[in-house]
């Protein structure tokens, strides 16, 4: 796995005659960044992924990997999935094998690879999302937020440059979530290049290097703070704006923080608080 950059150029996609999903949609997704992909429900959200990915040929626009295009012919999918891999919401709709293990090995050995090949592949992917425990386990017999992280050890085996994540933590209690997030800063330290779609603007402000938001069929995108700090953006896109944010002005206002980036979580906003009240250090 290496980092290598993601774009989208002005995809256009409709599944309905006269409806547009996407409309001149452009996504660039930075070599080594963590991005959070969000929008309301229905906004394309999935789609772009799906278009990303190669799962989905747009009628117009394109996609590229280091400038290189994504061609939809059998070699040129082929190629592109072992460049960047992409993990649905429902981890159902992706596991069938009747092991773990069998699992994570699909995907390798369907590249043809010697089975030494696949063994060290699978038994990495398993280590890095810390379910190597459930090697030998029915993939039936996993908790959902053990099967999420299964889910995504298949993707992980075919060591692709970028993941896609579909809502990876929606569903999962706070400890999964934490576990999840774990697990994708081990990918990414490992050379793996991160989105994640998320309705979560919480987590979105504090996991993200950048923030795209999907809304009128296009992207915007930039920095945390200025996407999820912009009002009339995110009642364009039916997002709240982040309670860090909306404390953290707050607090400003009443001069209990001093000027600067807000902070972006819990463990910021009390270390940017004084040690006194009423009083800015």
């Amino acid at each position: 796995m290496s980092h290598r950059s993601l774009a989208a150029d002005g995809l256009v996609v409709g599944y309905e005659r006269g409806r547009r999903v996407l409309d001149g949609a452009s996504l660039t997704v930075p070599a080594g960044r963590r991005l959070a992909l969000l929008g309301a429900n229905g906004s394309g959200k999935t789609t772009l992924l799906r278009c990303l990915s190669g799962a989905l040929e747009p009628a117009a626009g394109a996609v590229s990997v280091d400038d290189q295009l994504l061609r939809h012919t059998r070699r040129g999918l082929r190629a592109h999935r072992q460049e960047v891999q992409l993990v649905l919401q429902d981890p159902d709709d992706q596991l069938f094998s009747a092991s773990v293990a069998q699992d994570v090995s699909f995907g390798p050995l369907n590249l043809g690879l010697p089975e030494d090949a696949v063994r060290e592949r699978v038994a990495e992917a398993l280590a890095l999302l810390a379910v190597d425990g459930l090697a030998t386990r029915p993939t039936h017999q996993l908790s959902y937020g053990e099967r999420k992280r299964v889910a995504i050890a298949g993707a992980v085996a075919m060591r692709p440059c970028v993941l896609l994540l579909d809502e990876p933590t929606a569903g999962l209690d706070p400890s999964a979530v934490t576990e999840a997030l774990a697990a994708l800063a081990r990918l990414q330290a490992g050379g793996t290049t991160v989105v994640m779609s998320t309705h979560d603007v919480d987590l979105a402000l504090r996991w993200a290097d950048e923030v795209a938001v999907v809304v009128d069929r296009r992207v915007v995108q930039g920095s945390p703070a200025q996407v999820l700090g912009d009002d009339d953006l995110l009642a364009r896109a039916r997002l709240d704006r982040p309670w860090a944010l909306t404390v953290g002005a707050r607090l400003r206002e009443l001069g209990l923080l001093p000027d600067g980036a807000l902070p972006r979580d819990a463990a910021e906003l009390l270390a940017a608080l004084p040690h006194r009240p009423g009083v800015v250090t």
